[in-house]
């Protein structure tokens, strides 16, 4: 199951039927359950310890007083993708108030708020990881003056290695993957933090091969078919 965003009603009934064909025996990667389970921003939560300080809300003044204490801080949708409706603010930002009216609709959405991480502009790994291991990664470099890295944005990929700390985040993340039935899996780390799990479409794989003349795609479909 690997289909582009949004998560939508035709997406979430997808996996309900998917789960049908699980009951009778069929095997279905990533699990159905865990696809709906994971929301691609909220996923993070569980290892907020890798992250910058985050906080989710959907309450004027407590997202105010957030980028108050941080300074400088970027909002997500938690719906998002590809960088759409990313946006970066400081505390002293014309308009704060009302910018956070309209992106949590009037109080009525959740969105995430996490503090600026200055070295994105040295790039944003994203690293694929296949039934618990990290098989490849790149380096997404922000383009144009934008502070968003997403390929979809037009960032640059780029050549990498995994740091230690990468190694470490990935080695905690791993084992929880599998035991939620998470065999394809794309985390997203800017400056040894953890920013996204990308779980319902992740992309990079073409990226990955190209850079490093690696067969990425088809070390996939030989893990995928050890575990069937």
């Amino acid at each position: 199951m690997r289909k582009d965003p949004p998560v939508n009603e035709a997406y979430l009934y997808a996996t309900h039927l998917l789960e049908v064909a699980e009951r009778k025996g069929v095997k279905v990667i990533n699990k159905p359950s865990s696809l709906r389970a994971w929301n691609e921003k909220l996923g993070t939560l569980r290892y907020s310890h890798l992250m910058a300080p985050t906080i989710v809300a959907s309450k004027v003044k407590d997202l105010i007083n957030f980028a108050n204490i941080n300074n400088e801080v970027v909002i997500k949708p938690l719906g998002g993708k590809g960088g759409q409706g990313v946006i970066r603010i400081n505390k002293n930002s014309p308009g704060i108030k009302s910018i956070i009216e309209l992106i949590t609709s009037q109080e009525e959405l959740p969105v995430m708020m996490q503090k600026f991480i200055p070295e994105v502009i040295e790039g944003d790994k994203r690293i694929i990881i296949v039934n618990g291991e990290a098989i490849g990664s790149i380096n997404r470099i922000p383009q144009g003056g934008d502070f968003r890295s997403n390929l979809a944005m037009g960032g640059k990929a780029e050549p990498t290695l995994l740091t230690e700390k990468e190694k470490i985040i990935c080695s905690e993340l791993s084992q929880h993957f599998k035991d939620e039935g998470l065999f394809f899996v794309g985390i997203d780390v800017i400056n040894g933090m953890l920013s996204e799990i990308n779980v319902t479409s992740p992309t990079g794989l073409r990226e990955i091969e190209k850079l490093s003349n690696k067969n990425v795609s088809e070390e996939v479909i030989q893990k995928l078919v050890e575990i069937i």
